[in-house]
């Protein structure tokens, strides 16, 4: 039992001992103890589920057998953050509290400023280290790539040699789902969690996946080969954004000098398109984290305080907009494309943002319903929940920012462009599998037909294209007037992105000066607008 008070590591989302500075710097003061917080309120939140808590007790588990090996295992403790810490403080002592900046929920944000009341008032000293392109305190989105850049460039934290034992029985005990109160959530095609494969999903991506990632992300035919899968990994810190961006670079560089990526290679041609590709979305996904991180109301209301009231505040059981939400919810719309997207969420807790995108507009524009509750059903579903990405994302799909352009995807369109034989639909559609390809989208056009699929799919729910009409002219007719100009030039200057890409090698290129432009005065580029450019 070590003599000195300890130095605790608070793990939350970040959940390996690779490039984590807390842990490095934290065993060079004396003794650590490894600490994470399962905490019961958190888990009672509505935008937590099932599916994440069996991806964290996999990590967990990992996390555990990483922190072994160095000498130390992890400790796990149930509980208020607060009430935890405060037990260790009083059996052993606290040396410092370190730990990694969160961009949370409201709810971690409100639980952060209690522990940091409770360390000033212990006289604790708690440090908090960025672990990705997130600014806390920013003042302004000048220079806020080259920043970026310079915070992917800087070398990994070394993780420490060894790590001294603090206690000596060790019993890995974590609690169930329904010991945390979360209703069962079967996801049978879920990802798996923990550093290994967190590995395995990064080298499999940069050396054999991802080579037609820039042609293949929108279709969700191809993006669940093509696309990374680094997204659940890095929302939960088994990679870190500096290690995925680094090994990013050192593909593209081990290509080039193996004279791959080359205009007369073919192959070449696609791993170039591709790996610059990919490279701008880890800047991208920063970058909508920002938002958040700048303005925690965006999880809960309008980014564009005129479009207050625009649709129903809430949904009342047994209203229209209810029986409209639990359609969308469980894939019953009518509409094939919509509904197998949806039924593809629900057994694998992924699918590519293309997709996502049309969920949400399909939710907020052809159905009407308002953006905060469609939100967190997608935030349970979505195993690689994000809050900093998935709100801004969602205001912006559903039309709220004021800065974005509007696209009301069609939802019929969509299949025929993403799904043109219906392989995608009649997948996850069984009882459609019968109908002819010319119908397999559109079946309310062929009631001839109908008999063919079995018994239970719906008719269409709405007709989509009178109700995107609809929407539009109300969304449209909020963005006249001066004020409304003058209230999104505000929400641009402080939230709007500076740069539209970014280079691979980490250096500035040609087309690449804006970098670090300052205010001209003029409305800068705003984030992608015709879809969600965050495939990963």
């Amino acid at each position: 039992m070590p003599l000195r008070p300890l130095h605790v590591v608070w793990f939350k989302r970040d959940l390996r001992i690779d490039d984590h500075a807390p842990l490095t710097l934290a065993a060079q003061g004396g003794p650590v103890l490894p600490l994470y917080i399962l905490e019961p309120e958190l888990w009672r939140q509505p935008d937590v589920s099932g599916r994440h808590f069996a991806f964290l007790a996999e990590c967990l588990v990992l996390l555990d057998r990483q922190l072994s090996r160095l000498g130390q295992p992890l400790v796990v403790r149930t509980g208020e953050a607060v009430d935890v810490l405060e037990a260790i403080r009083a059996q052993y002592g606290i040396a410092g509290l370190w730990s990694h900046e969160e961009t949370g929920n409201g709810w971690t944000f409100e639980r952060d400023k209690t522990v940091e009341r409770w360390a000033r008032a212990n006289g604790i000293e708690w440090t908090e280290l960025p672990q990705n392109g997130v600014v806390r305190r920013l003042p302004t989105r000048n220079g806020w790539a080259a920043r970026w850049e310079r915070t992917m460039a800087r070398p990994p934290a070394e993780p420490p040699r060894a790590l001294e034992r603090v206690g000596d029985h060790h019993i890995l005990d974590l609690p169930s789902a329904a010991d945390l109160g979360l209703a069962p959530d079967p996801c049978p095609g879920r990802q798996r969690g923990g550093r290994e494969a967190a590995i395995a999903d990064l080298d499999s991506f940069l050396l054999r996946r991802g080579q037609n990632y820039r042609f293949e992300m929108s279709s969700p035919l191809t993006a669940e080969a093509s696309c990374s899968r680094l997204s659940t990994h890095l929302a939960f810190g088994t990679l870190s954004m500096r290690e995925v961006a680094q090994a990013t670079r050192a593909r593209y560089g081990d290509l080039q000098a193996e004279r791959q990526i080359a205009p007369h290679s073919p192959d070449g041609a696609a791993w170039a398109k591709s790996l610059i590709s990919f490279t701008g979305r880890l800047h991208w996904h920063c970058h909508f984290m920002q938002k958040l991180e700048s303005e925690p109301a965006i999880e809960v209301r309008n980014l564009h305080r005129a479009y207050d009231g625009l649709r129903p505040e809430t949904i009342a059981p047994g209203s229209v907009e209810a029986a409209r939400l639990q359609a969308w919810a469980t894939g019953t719309t009518g509409f094939p494309f919509v509904d197998a997207c949806m039924r593809s969420l629900i057994h694998t807790g992924w699918i590519n943002f293309r997709m996502r995108a049309m969920l949400v507009a399909f939710a907020s524009y052809q159905l009407w319903l308002p953006w905060r509750p469609t939100g967190l059903h997608l935030a349970r579903l979505f195993t690689d929940y994000e809050p900093g990405i998935h709100w801004p994302q969602v205001q912006m799909q559903s039309g709220t920012t004021g800065i974005n352009t509007i696209r009301m995807y069609n939802p019929v369109k969509q299949g025929y462009d993403q799904d043109p034989t219906g392989v995608f639909v009649r997948r996850w559609l069984p009882e459609l599998a019968e109908l002819p390809d010319h119908a397999i989208h559109e079946p309310w056009r062929f009631s001839d037909l109908r008999s063919i699929a079995s018994e239970g799919y719906p008719d269409r729910i709405v007709d989509h294209e009178a109700a995107a009409r609809a929407a539009r002219d109300k969304v449209w007719g909020v963005r006249r007037g001066q004020s409304f100009r003058r209230a999104a030039d505000a929400i641009q200057d402080e939230h709007g992105s500076r740069k539209s890409g970014m280079p691979i090698t980490g250096q500035r290129g040609a087309g690449q000066k804006g970098t670090a432009q300052k205010s001209t005065g003029k409305r800068a580029k705003s984030a992608p607008t015709s879809q969600m450019k965050l495939d990963l």
